[in-house]
């Protein structure tokens, strides 16, 4: 056994490498008989959620099947160490509900009418439909992705085929931390190195069900072993916060507020890191800019020097004091001075993290991001160890053999011209759009991706998917039954963790590394002497996976290559048949990896068979303060120095003078940290609140919650640890653990209204209500209810759609006038098939499907949807309300949709320069200039 000494001390032991080929372990069924079983073990990555950490297939060999998944020890990010979603591949890949081959719909859509077809046959009919649209336009194929779980295949394939066809789940995700690290950084995400912080500073419940909560809980424990202090911030006493040092649970809305408070106490007392805001944050543009626009006070801007700049902040943030901080937060005014103090305390090693939670959550949620950012610029904690570094700072995306070029077209669908600054994609408005007329589409992919389900306002998301009109064709890529997979023309089965080619990067610590996720039956059978032409013959039943399913495709959508297309996917080996996995992978770690074809080499492998054999590399083991890096010679030869020290070739940004050295700086348009946007200025958010880190008030201020009236906040997105979305409903293990999602409610609002533990409540939203089960508590604060979102599955036939364990029985009905009704036939319960286990559930309740009462409330510029919700009345249960019964009038969704609608200000009335975005702003697949051209007949204009 090979022992891995962890940075906690702890100790653990794996099977060393050299032995996976061939690993004996006896049958403990067996005993006392003493019979061994002899595995491969096959490392490749867990695809429930985004960590990407390491798995090991134990895969028999004599059978070929599954045993187990264990954690890969030599895994840079997971370091052999799973959480509970890992190990339970097992049960997706044993799933006794699983699609296993293609299907067609043959009733109408919604009737739950299928045929079994070949590849052959949806291929052909998927890909002349697409060729027909890719001939007359380019914006009517839309691939609709939930979490991606690769790096940039299917972005590859999509550029591809020239047409703007990305749409994403990012919207509903983390589009408001994306806004508020991007005007700060250019950077879209944090990095925290929380493993050498001093202090760990969660605005969310991060440690215990983070976007990456293995990789980091494992760090975030180690720190707090080595002394480091956790600071939480959450209304709710989730595991993370009751273990950390500093609870805040503040009313949502108020965090940016507090984090201003904090930063004001370091300017007060002149204890943040002069030396590292004199360098590197544009104050000199903002002493520039910033006077006389509106809501700016009066400002001390003396000559133009860095001392003028400080008395410029004592200015601007005296008024956030601790008293007002805490009379906003509704926390008492101790415990923000005592976070107050440890923040000043941890120095440069202040590691802190938001993603989802309240810069998701609240109207102006994005300035939660950029006011905490802002207490890591003030104490220099910017890419240091220790600290907050960005994620392209630590993540690491190859390149594949050969790319295709920028696209020319912009998609209405995707990115309208009321939200030019949105981060990314408008997805979960895609079925309000469609019924105001904007557009259509030909070809819908849905990809790991469930939107009548996940998205908010889910019965306008019913109506699009069943209008053949504006949604032609729509093809469901999942590797289990969801929701809106049963109104959709194919289900095409798609592989798990195991079944499949992806390479993820994840930036889950303070170095660099590459996962590469593989078909490990295909692999094992490979190594016996199989030969296989497509992974669907080594998988169960006829599942595929996406990257040679994209390939097929593509090849079969332009056969003779008049469109273009085929030339990006042929083998560079033998153009006149498509690429294979082996080469495109061979390609991208012979030539795309730095170091790897140097440690293959060492063990006489190639690098393909070295990420076969170990199914990761570490690229680089740390990497701070990237942006200090000096330009060289050669970098600078034809570059020019402008306004600011910004250096600039060709009409581009390469990097900024410090002090007299040429940097390579930040990824902003002044190549610093801005903490003065002067983008949010020129595209028509000028004032203060908008410019600079501010607080912005929420829509579930307490202003806008009338409690007299009955009216409470409802915190509809925590998560839990052991579920991702709509993955996890096929998972036995996971669904024992957390099977119901009750309402949250504080022992005062529960005496208010008359409940106790397990009665029924019906809760109102703008929109409809929903009725399920309180769970009494004091860990949630009053005023506020909360409910996780991973619950409440269903499914409309007895015997598919869904596992009947994990999903409820249920029943859609509707009035004709945009009156919709879910009412459930039946709970969870247990069922005969081939697994034993399936006869053995115990438990009924498989929670409420909160997000169909959930009106959509898209920021103005963030685009981001903030899912907090005002709960408009909540009460006990009226008669004949029945556990899990949903209500909601879709004209009241379009009410809601406009009103927050009328918040945005269009590029074309604010656009700076003609164009729909500003350049320098991210977007997941990137179109030509030219496409960025405001249109000539504007929607609604």
């Amino acid at each position: 056994m090979i022992d891995v000494e962890h940075g906690d001390g702890r100790m653990s032991r794996y099977p060393p490498p050299e032995h996976w080929e061939d690993w004996v372990e006896w049958d403990a069924k067996a005993w006392p008989r003493k019979l061994p079983r002899r595995y491969a073990l096959i490392p490749t990555i867990c695809f429930n959620c985004e960590s990407a950490c390491g798995l090991l297939a134990y895969v028999d060999k004599t059978t070929f099947e599954i045993r187990k998944f264990e954690g890969n020890p030599v895994h840079p990010g997971s370091r052999g160490r799973n959480c509970a979603k890992g190990p339970a591949t097992h049960n997706q890949i044993y799933d006794p509900e699983r699609i296993l081959y293609p299907l067609k719909r043959v009733g109408e859509r919604g009737q739950g009418k299928w045929k079994r077809v070949s590849w052959d046959e949806a291929l052909a009919d998927i890909a002349a439909r697409m060729r027909a649209s890719r001939t007359k336009r380019r914006d009517g194929i839309m691939y609709h992705v939930g979490r991606p779980g690769e790096d940039h295949y299917a972005n590859r394939c999509i550029s591809a085929w020239g047409v703007d066809g990305h749409n994403s789940h990012t919207n509903i995700c983390s589009s408001g931390a994306r806004a508020g690290y991007t005007f700060w950084t250019g950077s879209d995400r944090p990095s925290p190195d929380h493993a050498n912080a001093r202090v760990i500073l969660l605005i969310s419940s991060h440690l215990e069900t983070g976007h990456y909560f293995n990789p980091h809980a494992q760090r975030i424990i180690e720190a707090k072993q080595n002394g480091a202090k956790i600071i939480t911030f959450d209304p709710r006493l989730s595991n993370t916060a009751a273990r950390s040092d500093v609870w805040v649970p503040c009313w949502p809305g108020s965090e940016a507020t507090i984090l201003l408070a904090i930063a004001n106490h370091l300017i007060r007392r002149r204890s943040y890191n002069r030396e590292f805001v004199r360098r590197w944050v544009n104050w000199e543009e903002f002493l520039a800019s910033a006077p006389g626009l509106p809501n700016m006070p009066e400002l001390p801007v003396g000559a133009g020097s860095f001392e003028d700049f400080e008395r410029c902040l004592d200015t601007l943030y005296a008024e956030f004091t601790f008293e007002r901080a805490a009379a906003e937060s509704q926390v008492p005014i101790d415990r923000l001075r005592e976070t107050a103090r440890l923040v000043e305390a941890a120095g440069d090693r202040l590691a802190a993290h938001t993603w989802r939670s309240a810069s998701i959550g609240n109207l102006g949620g994005w300035q939660v991001a950029r006011t905490l950012m802002f207490l890591n610029v003030l104490t220099g904690s910017v890419g240091t160890r220790g600290g907050t570094s960005m994620n392209s700072w630590n993540k690491f995306v190859p390149k594949p053999f050969t790319q295709p070029p920028a696209f020319e077209a912009w998609n209405e669908l995707h990115l309208p011209h009321e939200w030019p600054l949105a981060f990314y994609e408008m997805s979960f408005l895609l079925p309000h759009f469609l019924a105001e007329g904007r557009g259509d589409i030909d070809v819908y992919f849905t990809r790991v991706y469930n939107p009548m389900w996940i998205n908010p306002d889910g019965f306008m998301w019913l109506e699009a998917l069943r209008d053949v009109d504006k949604l032609k064709f729509h093809v469901a890529l999942t590797p289990t039954w969801n929701e809106s997979a049963w109104f959709a023309d194919y289900v095409l089965p798609m592989g798990h963790a195991s079944e499949r080619h992806d390479l993820m990067s994840q930036e889950t610590h303070a170095g660099q590394w590459i996962g590469f996720r593989q078909p490990v039956r295909r692999v094992a059978l490979e190594r016996a002497g199989r030969e296989i032409e497509h992974t669907h013959e080594a998988n169960p039943g006829e599942v595929w996976e996406e990257a040679e399913f994209w390939v097929e495709l593509s090849w079969q959508m332009d056969p003779d290559g008049s469109l273009g297309i085929r030339k990006w996917f042929e083998s560079p080996v033998d153009p006149s048949r498509p690429v294979s996995q082996a080469e495109y992978w061979g390609f991208v770690f012979e030539h795309s990896v730095p170091g790897l074809p140097a440690a293959a080499q060492a063990e006489q492998l190639t690098p393909l068979e070295y990420m076969r054999k170990y199914g990761c590399f570490e690229v680089m083991r740390e990497n701070y303060v990237p942006y200090e890096a000096e330009l060289s010679p050669a970098a600078l030869a034809g570059s020019g120095v402008g306004a600011g020290g910004l250096i600039s070739r060709d009409g581009a940004a390469i990097g900024v003078q410090i002090d007299g050295v040429a940097r390579v700086g930040f990824t902003t348009p002044s190549r610093k940290l801005e903490f003065f946007s002067a983008t949010l200025r020129d595209w028509g958010w000028p004032e203060r609140e908008h410019v600079l880190p501010w607080p912005l008030e929420s829509h579930v201020s307490p202003g806008n919650i009338d409690r007299s009236k009955g009216e409470m906040l409802l915190l509809p997105n925590f998560r839990l640890p052991t579920l991702i979305h709509t993955r996890s409903a096929n998972a036995k293990w996971l669904y024992e653990i957390s099977h119901a999602n009750p309402v949250w409610m504080h022992p005062s609002d529960a005496a208010r209204i008359g409940v106790a533990t397990g009665d029924l409540i019906r809760v109102e939203t703008e929109i409809g209500y929903f009725v399920d089960k309180i769970y009494m508590t004091e860990g949630i604060k009053p005023g506020i209810i909360a409910m996780s979102h991973h619950l409440g599955r269903w499914r409309l036939a007895d015997d598919a759609g869904g596992n009947p364990g994990m999903t409820a029985l249920a029943q859609l009905d509707e009035d004709g006038q945009g009156g919709h009704t879910l009412n459930i036939l039946e709970h969870g319960k247990a069922w005969h098939s081939f697994d034993p286990d399936t006869s053995r559930i115990w438990w009924k309740d498989v929670g409420v499907h909160q997000n169909l009462t959930h009106a959509v409330h898209p920021d103005p510029i963030s685009g981001a949807h903030c899912w907090l919700q005002k709960a408009i009345g909540v009460g006990k249960a009226r008669p004949g309300d029945k556990h899990g019964d949903v209500c909601v009038d879709t004209r009241k969704s379009m009410e809601i949709y406009r009103k927050w609608h009328s918040l945005t200000r269009s590029a074309v009335d604010h656009s700076p320069d003609g164009s729909r975005r500003p350049s320098w702003l991210k977007r997941p697949l990137r179109p030509v200039d030219a496409s960025y051209a405001l249109p000539k007949e504007p929607f609604g204009r």
